[in-house]
């Protein structure tokens, strides 16, 4: 047991764990002003279905849903990896390998959180008995990006990371830090703040203000894709042009584009 605790597999458990609320949390402080808000605050207490205890304690209960799915993941490729750890350790020694690695891991994970997000808002009974969790945060906040209903959470996020670490081949080490920035890039996209110096908004064309029409009624058909690449909306026809505009009284706001 002393074993595990500080093995790489725990580390996948709890590390992305303690990312997601201490980044939430500075994206907190950041928060305070209305100069870089896409919602004011008083847009979160006013517009928002959920109070953030509420949304406090359901995002607890998925983490723990996923450390223990983690676990058992772990439990299940115990022996092949105990087989293949020499393999593993060789090419871990590889950037290039970890790199191709980390692209699949991304590619299944958006393929699979679009699949089961749209089909989320598809079909009416799954929306309003599961989804509708999730869009109870009509202004989204950093710390309420995981905010989910246990099974939406389940299937839409926690399957879709257990099937990336699977199909990707990467190691427990590699994990960790995708896991990590993954959380932190789903994080980024529910933090309703658009700053100016934020490289992942250079990086990905899915971002905040991106995922800000989602949580829009009127854009609640459009824009699935998360966390990384709009590559699916574009394809399947769901994806919707954005502005982003100053707000009358500081702050911006996400609108979409209408042609």
């Amino acid at each position: 047991m002393d074993e595990f605790f500080g093995s790489d597999e725990f580390l996948v458990m709890f590390v992305p764990i303690v990312v997601y609320w201490v980044y939430s949390g500075i994206y907190e402080i950041l928060g305070s002003s209305d100069n870089y808000r896409l919602h004011s605050k008083g847009d979160e207490d006013t517009k928002n279905m959920v109070s953030k205890l509420d949304v406090l304690q359901g995002v607890l209960f998925q983490q723990a849903i996923q450390a223990a799915t983690s676990l058992l993941v772990f439990k299940m490729t115990h022996d092949s990896e105990k087989m293949t750890s020499k393999i593993k350790t060789n090419s871990s020694s590889s950037l290039m390998i970890i790199a191709g690695q980390i692209f699949v891991a991304m590619f299944v994970l958006d393929a699979w959180q679009y699949l089961i997000h749209r089909c989320m808002h598809v079909n009416k009974f799954l929306y309003r008995n599961f989804h509708s969790w999730h869009h109870r945060v009509v202004a989204p906040y950093a710390f309420a990006a995981q905010y989910n209903h246990p099974l939406d959470g389940f299937l839409t996020e926690t399957v879709s990371g257990a099937l990336a670490f699977l199909i990707s081949g990467m190691s427990a080490r590699t994990a960790v830090y995708f896991f990590s920035f993954a959380t932190i890039k789903g994080i980024d996209d529910h933090c309703g703040l658009m700053l100016p110096w934020n490289p992942l908004h250079l990086l990905f064309s899915n971002n905040t203000a991106y995922h800000d029409i989602h949580h829009q009624l009127s854009g609640i058909k459009c824009n699935f894709s998360q966390p990384f690449f709009v590559v699916w909306d574009k394809l399947l026809g769901t994806y919707v042009p954005y502005s982003i505009n100053e707000r009358e009284g500081g702050g911006y706001e996400a609108r979409i584009q209408r042609s």
